[in-house]
């Protein structure tokens, strides 16, 4: 087991809801994670809470459960949405709740399922969460993708290992590239937005009009235009609201 796990999770919860989404008085919050991911999850919503959320809203993953659907619901249900389901999606889109998807999944979760019923209840999913969709493209409001490790991602990632090893290694990883390593992680992530915020100020600065990439099987350049923008790590709403969409992020 991992030294302390238990501290550093409760950091990352922290670091999710802080830095992540950054949390504000009076939002509404909603957790998109995997029914394995209990115990991060209630740190979550404990930390949300704590930082003036309205309420937390979890939608709870459960890919058997989404196996078993796509394997055997009907055609007609794999492309009509649900209305309670479109109502939700608006509901959020228009209280401007912060989104925070928690990944874990297996990669190859749905691997043997119908690609073309994947896609039919994929794009009805997509009409139906339109404006929810838009809302976060645009930066309407604040949103991050994190991870967690369950074991089938982590036996993947980490083929000599098994079970609870693999998943320690994984989320050992986790906890490195998002700095819960570091002594207050919430500084370290403020430090380094505004280490990578210097870099793309610089490059906008610059104004260069290629860039050209060498290594010993490639020899490319990539023109860039006029005026063009170099972002750091952070977003923002239009409230003005800084947030990271996802961690760990290391470019600019």
């Amino acid at each position: 087991m991992i030294e302390n796990f238990s501290e550093k999770l409760k950091k990352y919860a922290e670091l999710i809801v802080k830095v992540g989404v950054n949390v504000q008085k009076g939002q509404p919050v909603v957790l998109y994670i995997s029914v394995t991911q209990q115990e991060l999850a209630h740190l979550i919503v404990e930390e949300a809470y704590e930082a003036g959320a309205s309420e937390v809203m979890i939608e709870w993953k459960d890919t058997f459960s989404e196996r078993e659907f796509l394997k055997h619901a009907s055609e007609e249900r794999l492309e009509n949405v649900p209305e309670y389901i479109v109502k939700k999606g608006n509901y959020i889109a228009e209280k401007k709740a912060a989104r925070i998807s928690v990944m874990s999944a297996d990669p190859g979760a749905y691997a043997g399922i119908d690609q073309k019923r994947i896609a039919k209840n994929q794009a009805a999913m997509g009409k139906a969460l339109r404006q929810v969709r838009k809302a976060t493209q645009n930066n309407d409001l604040s949103w991050t993708v994190v991870s967690a490790a369950d074991q089938a991602w982590a036996e993947k990632v980490f083929p000599e290992k098994k079970g609870q090893a693999a998943i320690d290694a994984l989320w050992e990883e986790i906890f490195k590239t998002t700095r819960i390593d570091k002594a207050d992680p919430v500084k370290a992530w403020h430090e380094h937005d505004q280490k990578l915020h210097e870099k793309s100020d610089w490059l906008n600065e610059q104004q260069f009009s290629a860039l050209h990439y060498v290594s010993p099987v490639t020899d490319i350049t990539i023109g860039l235009p006029e005026n063009h923008v170099w972002e750091g790590a952070g977003s923002f709403t239009p409230e003005g609201t800084e947030f990271m969409a996802n961690m760990p992020t290391e470019e600019v």
